[in-house]
């Protein structure tokens, strides 16, 4: 007999969670289009190009889920008391997100 599996927690990107699923899936494929070109030996700029479009689009991504987690999650830290907790996660996600290159 199995037990009955935990509700997910609600998170700051569950109303968009499908939207958010369908635009991974477009950068997936084109990471794929990327593997691809590189298979058939195009040129440097061309492959370089649609990094850079695939790296603006997981940009955009990660703006969105911290927006997300800005309105949703600090913000029940804050309610709980916990609002250093939350801005010392929230900053250090940012600082991550900034060490690129």
């Amino acid at each position: 007999m199995t037990t009955p599996k935990a509700p997910a927690p609600t998170r700051g990107y569950t109303a968009t969670k499908e939207q958010l699923q369908a635009r991974l899936r477009r950068i997936e494929g084109q990471v794929r289009g990327v593997q691809s070109m590189v298979e058939e030996d195009r040129y440097c700029i061309d492959v370089l190009t649609q990094i850079s479009a695939i790296q603006a689009a997981l940009d955009k991504v990660a703006l969105g889920l911290l927006d997300d987690h800005v309105g949703h999650c600090m913000s029940h830290g804050r309610n709980e008391g916990r609002e250093d907790e939350v801005r010392t996660e929230m900053m250090a996600a940012v600082g991550r997100l900034m060490r690129r290159g």
